[in-house]
């Protein structure tokens, strides 16, 4: 479809205000019908929820903005998961999400710090309504977008998406429980993990874990990191406070990154070896280079399984530089696209040198490499809701607290230029909800 020409003009004042100064004011403030279609007319839409349109009657659930011709409506239930697969808690509904009254779309929805320990309420479209459907990006050759516009107060956890951690882990919290499953992860984003207030992109291969760690570790962090804000601050406080938090997986580049208000920015750890969680990605690192020596080399695990292994691109290195060096021997520090090794050689008496070993001194955290497929559950029965808010999982912590007025989710990996746009919907000012 080719935008009309005010729409143009607006998505082309959008893409310039994303560029301007947050303390600027914005050249031309977007109408509410504006502010929508640069979503909605962005290629590869699959489903929109601004939590302004809703079922017929204007007090029914919320349901997604599609693309014409779409049969789902994706209307979020209320739920709470303790309820769900622990028996014990209350019913959620509608009133445990409080409204804003405005927001980047004119409405946005609250996601507590609950007290009650057997309460984590979110909003939810059951497996049985999206298995298959458009919203089900899974698979082969599957690109995936999420963009949350959304207000942090607090928390690192789930902001939306397909994310079902499972309830099977042996923990204090699963003591009790009566429904049992694996994971059923696919896709989502976060509000940081590893790396708080980041904007943090999440995939899963196989739905459970990864590398031979309890949880799934395919995961990127924005270099960017979104302030905490008090969720009862004052009007102008929160007008000025709405993030644009993103993530992308491009299959045909192999990445997942994180983008936070249009800017995604290189992240790196040092020393992975030594991470509480990401020491599990240095160890398939390391399994896979050992693997590929011929014979059995020291510290090889012949059990690892291969599909675990983690081996991004090492074979032309960016740059490299001579950490030190005798005579003998020398060490040397590799820089690739997603990793940074330090290689020991030692001199041959021709004057070339050999390789003796190789070590993961810094793995790339945005974008993350990621070389497979999106899982694809067998079945609609196995698979898991895709929830706005919190998702299912075995600790029941608070997670993500704060305002969220938008969600989307696009079939492809979009670029810098489209996400400025949608941040600079979120920078123009807040539209009251009609």
């Amino acid at each position: 479809m080719t935008p009309t020409l005010p729409f143009a003009v607006a998505l082309a004042a959008a893409v310039a205000w994303a560029t301007v100064a947050p303390a600027a004011p914005p050249p031309t403030p977007l109408s509410p019908a504006e502010r929508v279609a640069v979503v909605t007319r962005t290629p590869g839409l699959v489903a929109f929820w601004d939590f302004v349109q809703r079922e017929p009657g204007g007090e029914g659930r919320f349901t997604a903005r599609v693309p014409a011709g779409g049969t789902h409506t994706y209307a979020l239930d209320a739920g709470n998961y303790v309820k769900d697969y622990w028996g014990e808690g209350r019913a959620a509904t509608y009133a445990d999400f409080p409204l804003l009254g405005r927001g980047p779309f004119g409405q946005a929805i609250r996601i507590r710090a609950e007290t009650e320990a057997t309460f984590r309420p979110f909003l939810f479209v059951p497996r049985a309504r999206l298995h298959d459907s458009p919203l089900d990006i899974k698979g082969a050759g599957r690109s995936v977008t999420v963009v949350v516009w959304a207000i942090r107060e607090s928390g690192n956890h789930a902001l939306a998406g397909i994310w079902h951690e499972g309830t099977d882990l042996k923990q204090e919290s699963t003591a009790g429980i009566r429904k049992v499953e694996r994971g059923q992860r696919q896709y989502a984003l976060f509000a940081g993990l590893n790396k708080e207030g980041s904007a943090c992109g999440h995939v899963s291969e196989n739905g459970a874990s990864s590398f031979l760690n309890r949880y799934a570790l395919h995961k990127c962090n924005s270099a960017g990191v979104s302030p905490r804000v008090p969720a009862e601050s004052p009007a102008p406080v929160l007008d000025a406070a709405w993030q644009c938090f993103a993530m992308t997986f491009d299959h045909e580049r192999d990445e997942l990154t994180g983008w936070l208000n249009g800017e995604a920015g290189d992240r790196w750890l040092d020393n992975p070896k030594s991470d509480k969680l990401i020491s599990s990605a240095y160890q398939a690192w390391r399994q896979g280079h050992l693997h590929r020596e011929p014979g059995r080399q020291p510290g090889e695990d012949p059990d690892f399984p291969r599909d675990q292994y983690y081996n991004p691109p090492e074979d032309r290195p960016l740059s490299t530089r001579v950490l030190r060096a005798t005579s003998e021997s020398r060490e040397v520090l590799e820089e690739h696209r997603y990793t940074r090794v330090q290689v020991t050689q030692r001199r041959n008496a021709d004057g070339t040198w050999t390789t003796t070993d190789r070590d993961l001194v810094a793995l790339r955290l945005n974008p993350w490499w990621y070389p497979h497929d999106l899982y694809t559950p067998p079945d609609a029965r196995s698979g898991g809701p895709f929830t706005i808010g919190r998702v299912i999982h075995s600790s029941r912590s608070v997670g993500f607290t704060g305002w969220i007025g938008g969600v989307a989710v696009f079939d492809r990996a979009l670029g810098a230029a489209e996400l400025q746009a949608f941040t600079a919907v979120a920078r123009s000012g807040p539209v009251a909800a009609p």
